[in-house]
C-alpha cells in the first residue's frame, strides 16, 4: 500500500494529503478539523464498546456512567465540528443535538439517583469486637 503524505499550507491551514495505491483519484485529505471530528466519532462509536465490556462483566446487560460521558462529550464534540468546521452541516448538527440532550438527562439521572441512594441508604453497621474475657471473680476465704 502506498502512502504518500504531503504537508502543505491551504487558505483554510494545515492540511495532509494521503494517496492511496498510488492512485491520485483515491485521495484522502486530513485537516485539524477533521482529526478533531474524528476524535468525536471515536468517543460516541467507543461507548457501545465500554457498554459491551461492563455488561459482559456483569453478565446482564448494564449501561455504565462512563457509557453517558462518553456519549456527551462525542456528542458536544460533533456539534462543534458540524457548526463550526468549514464543513458546517446541517444535517450533522441536528444529528447530534438530540443524542447530546438525551445523554446529559440521562447523566443528570444517573447522578441523582446516585445520590439519592447514598442518601437513603442506612448507616453501616459498627465493627463487631469480640467479647473480651474477663477474669472471674475468684472469692477468696478469709
Amino acid at each position: 500500500m502506498d502512502l504518500s503524505v504531503v504537508a502543505e499550507t491551504a487558505s483554510q491551514g494545515l492540511e495532509w494529503t494521503f494517496t492511496l495505491l498510488g492512485n491520485p483519484k483515491w485521495q484522502v485529505v486530513v485537516t485539524p478539523w477533521k482529526i478533531y471530528g474524528l476524535i468525536g466519532v471515536a468517543l460516541f462509536s467507543g461507548r457501545w464498546l465500554v457498554q459491551m465490556y461492563h455488561s459482559r462483566k456483569a453478565g446482564k446487560p448494564v449501561t455504565p456512567r462512563i457509557f453517558w460521558l462518553m456519549s456527551m462529550a462525542g456528542s458536544v464534540i460533533l456539534l462543534t465540528y458540524f457548526i463550526f468546521s468549514p464543513k458546517q452541516d446541517m444535517v450533522g448538527v441536528l444529528s447530534n443535538l438530540f443524542p447530546a440532550f438525551i445523554a446529559a438527562y440521562n447523566l443528570y439521572l444517573d447522578l441523582t439517583h446516585a445520590k439519592r441512594t447514598a442518601l437513603a441508604a442506612p448507616p453501616a453497621p459498627a465493627a463487631k469486637t469480640a467479647p473480651v474475657d474477663e477474669p472471674e471473680a475468684v472469692a477468696v476465704n478469709e
